[in-house]
Order: structure tokens, then sequence, then C-alpha cells
């Protein structure tokens, strides 16, 4: 299917029984959150509110709650999209007649992936130039939030310099009816946009997107380079044009089919206090000041449909968009990088926090220099544990991953801190604010296993030490050990794991905090890899220098428990699970 905007997405997916009307009137303000987190648990339906307190505007949730609504989305197996872009470029490299002829059905969609201006369109049903934002339906997602945020604008600017579009969703907490914040984090094309603005004493033009074709969402997401126009993916996904009208004040395209569209600007020096929000890392993100979008117009459709998503702690909608876009661009990345077979960033701990890459060694150590050139790229390079394994290993299983450490990883030459460096905006481990450190861990190249015998089980914790409540092992490399509350003296808790003959033959023993669930491995691995910095929670048996090279001895504690100074994860009020509990039958979703 290729959907032209999201009415038509709805109605695809109603006629499949995705769809939930929610005819009863439902809060903004953390109900709805409650509402969708209790349905995506059950892998259920899209969700559209057709009475929020407080606004005239029905408002679409869960969108893409399901791997099977996203493919829906996408038209085709997200692999596929990427496959076909592959194969054109294989096939046509040199063109030729001939060449363009056998590969016109795969050419059809390329040729597709344009704007096309037109005169008018819905969106332009109605304009107002004193805009209520008060109106929106915006969501208070968590209790500690610092106010209502939009959680699914697709944001628009225009680089002052050479003129080229950027798409993507940045968080705007609306603070009046007139303003917003813009989260530009680091590595984000609007922020770059704005900076070059700043330079010439300019305000930057801004269009807030929200609604339009289900590829917009996706395309604002998207890892593309630098200055390639989300927009075109857009509609090689949609397989069609999309359709733009030119609006006068700004100079900016906007799809004639959106649901809303806010015009502003974003001037230097105009700043405000934003956050905290409860994001995808689980936690709430530090509060900070941001640029202020101050909008000057409003544009509607008639009934405009607000689209909304929640963040929080996976699995949420952004587990299953993010998986599908891997997919997409996996087939590129082999063919940029031919010894990469296979590359994998964990949902399970908000993508940056850990991936692994399987690497078919050509000559030696150039596993190597794949982990340092994909370090340098664009959304990769905010990756801050990157492990290589060998091809064939399955880097989405991490007890496969495991298993591969244990055998190949070499404590002389496999392991490399990197500090201080950038680190993504929302990761609060590093000592301040998008700084941090990142950790490469190599178990490719090597052939011959360093070891065969795994580790024995975990003992009872109380043959340890009385301060673990539980043990438990996740593959033969990492020991993981559940620490009461209040107990942080980490030297006496590592003395303890590594001199206990069935826990200190693990490579890596991770301390958890009581809060981590470890039959769990979703909710393991986010707590773990969400909740500690290289540089400063790595406590190796010893640390030495060969060679002019840092060398961590085995075993190595790694310190993943939440701290004094770390944001707290993000919780339901009880009294609104409650609510949502005795209103259940109301809301007519089964």
């Amino acid at each position: 299917m290729n959907f032209s905007d999201l009415r038509q997405f709805l109605n695809f997916l109603e006629a499949r029984g995705q769809l939930v009307r929610v005819r009863t009137q439902v809060n903004p303000n953390q109900e709805i959150t409650v509402i969708q987190h209790r349905v995506m648990a059950q892998d259920g339906p899209a969700l559209l509110f057709e009475r929020v307190r407080n606004s005239p505007y029905r408002l679409v949730s869960n969108l893409f709650g399901t791997r099977q609504r996203v493919a829906w989305a996408f038209g085709e197996a997200p692999a596929e999209l990427g496959r076909r872009l592959v194969y054109l470029t294989q096939q046509l490299m040199p063109p030729s007649p001939l060449k363009l002829w056998r590969c016109r059905k795969d050419l059809l969609p390329l040729v597709h992936a344009r704007l096309r201006t037109v005169a008018t369109g819905p969106i332009t049903e109605t304009l107002t130039t004193l805009p209520d934002l008060l109106k929106l339906p915006v969501l208070t997602c968590w209790p500690g939030d610092g106010g209502p945020f939009l959680t699914l604008p697709l944001v628009h600017t225009v680089d002052p310099d050479d003129g080229r579009g950027n798409l993507a969703i940045y968080r705007l907490q609306r603070f009046d009816s007139r303003c917003t914040g813009m989260h530009w984090q680091i590595e984000k094309g609007g922020g770059f946009h704005f900076h070059k603005a700043c330079r010439r004493g300019r305000s930057l033009p801004v269009s807030v997107i929200l609604g339009g074709p289900p590829s917009l969402i996706i395309a604002a997401i998207a890892p593309l380079p630098e200055g390639v126009d989300e927009r075109l993916l857009a509609a090689y996904i949609t397989g069609k044009p999309l359709d733009v009208l030119r609006r006068p004040e700004s100079g900016h395209l906007i799809p004639a089919k959106a649901e809303f569209v806010l015009e502003g600007t974003v001037s230097p020096g105009d700043l405000r206090r934003e956050g905290p929000f409860g994001d995808h890392f689980g936690h709430y993100s530090q509060a900070a000041d941001y640029p202020v979008l101050r909008v000057k117009r409003l544009l509607a459709r008639k009934d405009a449909i607000y689209p909304a998503t929640v963040v929080g702690k996976p699995i949420q909608e952004d587990y299953y968009l993010g998986e599908a876009l891997q997919e997409m661009t996996l087939p590129l990345l082999k063919l940029m990088r031919p010894a990469v077979t296979d590359l994998w960033a964990y949902p399970e701990t908000g993508f940056h926090p850990l991936a692994v890459m399987a690497v078919r060694e050509r000559y030696p150590r150039e596993a190597l220099k794949h982990a340092l050139g994909l370090l340098g790229e664009g959304q990769v390079s905010l990756t801050k544990v990157m492990i290589a394994v060998n091809d064939g290993v399955a880097v989405r299983d991490f007890w496969q991953v495991s298993r591969a450490l244990w055998r190949h990883l070499d404590a002389e030459e496999g392991i490399f801190l990197l500090t201080p460096t950038a680190q993504d905006t929302l990761d609060f481990t590093g000592p301040a604010l998008n700084t941090g450190s990142r950790l490469i861990l190599m178990a490719a190249g090597r052939r011959r296993p360093l070891r065969t015998t795994p580790p024995p089980p975990p003992p009872p914790p109380a043959a340890v030490d009385r301060r673990i409540r539980r043990l438990a092992s996740f593959g033969p490399a990492f020991l993981l050990v559940q620490v009461a509350e209040g107990h942080l003296d980490v030297g006496s808790l590592r003395a303890a794991l590594e001199w206990h003959p069935d826990t200190g033959g693990y490579l890596f023993q991770v301390l958890l905090s009581e809060d981590i669930e470890l039959d769990d491995p979703v909710m393991t691995l986010w707590g773990w890899f969400s909740r500690f910095d290289p540089q400063k929670d790595l406590h190796a048996a010893r640390t030495r220098v060969s060679d002019n090279h840092l060398v961590f001895d085995f075993p190595i504690l790694i310190d993943a428990r939440w701290k004094r100074g770390y944001p707290q994860p993000v919780a339901f009020d009880p009294t609104v699970e409650r609510l949502v509990s005795r209103r259940w039958s109301e809301y007519g979703i089964r």
C-alpha cells in the first residue's frame, strides 16, 4: 500500500481491525500514556481518541506499535527497500540503455522520489495568524515531565548556506499559546542549520509538520547522511512524489496533506529552560536551556487529527521503527563496507548505548578499522559500546555475542577506551551534558578460541556476599550481579566476586540495581547499558600500560547501577493507573 496521508493509513488499519476508536473523553495528562502502554504490552491496535479533554481535535497514537503496522507503513519489507537501492547501484554502474530497460521496474520508485509542487492542498483549509497551541491535545506522558510536549513533530528547516532541507523529530515542550522549546541535540541537522543562522545573526524559519503520509515519520528518524533531504526518502517509500506547496512567509515546501503545520522562527539568544522529560532511555532527561520556537501561524485540515507517541522504558513504538530502519539501511552499509556483514544497534538499550558489528576480516585488525570508522559517521558516532564479532555470529542475539566475547576477547589487544568523547544528549552517565566515553570490544578476526570451557553456573548469592540479592549469567562472558540498594562500596564487592571460584571466571561482572529484573532480557539490557559510563564505571582486576596501550585485566567489574545524581527512571502515577483500570471498559479496547 502507498499511503498519501495519515487518514488513508488509519482507514487501512481500521479495515483490518488494527485501529480502535476511543469515544469516551480522556485526559492527555498521563491517562493516554497508561492506556497506550497497556495496549502495546498486548500487541494491541492503534488508538484514535475522539474526545480529548480541553481540545477540539482528535488524537491518534500507537500507530507503529507492532512490526506488522510498521511494515504496512513501509509498503514492503524494510530490508527490501534497501536491497533494491543496492541492486540498482550495482546494476547501473556504468549505465547503459539496456541496463536501464532491464531495471525499469525497480527504477520507477526512484523516479518518484521527488517533491511535486502543487498550488493548494487540504493543509490550507484553515489558517490562523493568532495560533493557540493550548488547543492542541499535547501529551504530558510522565508525572515528572516539565510540562506537555509535542512527541511526534516533524521539524523542517533549510540550510541557510545551500538551501538543502532537513526533516527530523525533536521534542517541543509547549510553554504557552505561542511558544515551544526546540530540543536540538548534538548531531542533529536542524541544530546545524540554526548554528549557521546564528553566525549570520539571523532567525531561522521553522515549519513543524504534524501528520501527513506515515512515510514522513519514518523518513524523519532515518539515519540519512547529512545534507540528504529526508522528504525524498518519504517519497521513495510511498512510491510517488510528495505533494508540497510553497509557503510565502518561510519559503518552505510543506506537505499538502499534513494535518497541522506550525510556522515560526527560532532566534539567536532566545533560550528557555526545557525539561525534564521522560525519554526513550527510560529515565527523565536533564533540564537545560534550549532555543524557543515562536509560532506565528498555524495551518490545519478540517477536523484535523493530532498524531502522538509515548516514549519511555522499552518496548515502545520507537523500538519497532528503529528495528525496521536498521533493516532498511543494512544493505547500504554492506555496500559501503563490504567486510561488515551485519550491524545491530540494540533497541532495548535506546539504540545508541550498544551496537554489535559482524566482520569478515580480509587482513589482520580490519575489524578495528571499521569500528573506528563507524564511530565517526552520523548518528552511529554516538554509540557508547561497540562490539565487533566474527562473521556468522548472530549480532541480534546477545547470548551469542557473549559467547563470542568469551571465546575471542583478548585483554591485551581487544579492549579500547576512548575518552573524552561527545555523547548522546539524552545519555546522563557522563561527567557533563553531551560528554562521555566510548568502549570498543574486539572479538573479531581471531578464529582459534582463547577459551573453550565456560565458567560454572553462579553460586547462591549468600555464598558470595550478603549485599548481593541475585546472581545470573548472560552467556559465558557476563555475570549479572543484583546488588541491594544503598551499598555503594565497589571495591569490596569486586573483591568478593573476583576471588569466589564460581564468579571470578567470568570476563565481566555487571552490578545492577534492584529494580532490574534479571529474568527479562529486555529490561536487563536497558538497565545495564543506560546506567554506566565506560570511563568511570569499569573496574578491572588490574590496569596496566603495555606498549603505550592501556590494558584491562579480567575480570572487569562494570558498575551499571543507578547512582546518586542520575535522573529517576520513569514510572506511572499510581493514581492514574488506578483511574485507567477503573475506566478500562469505557475505552472499548479489547
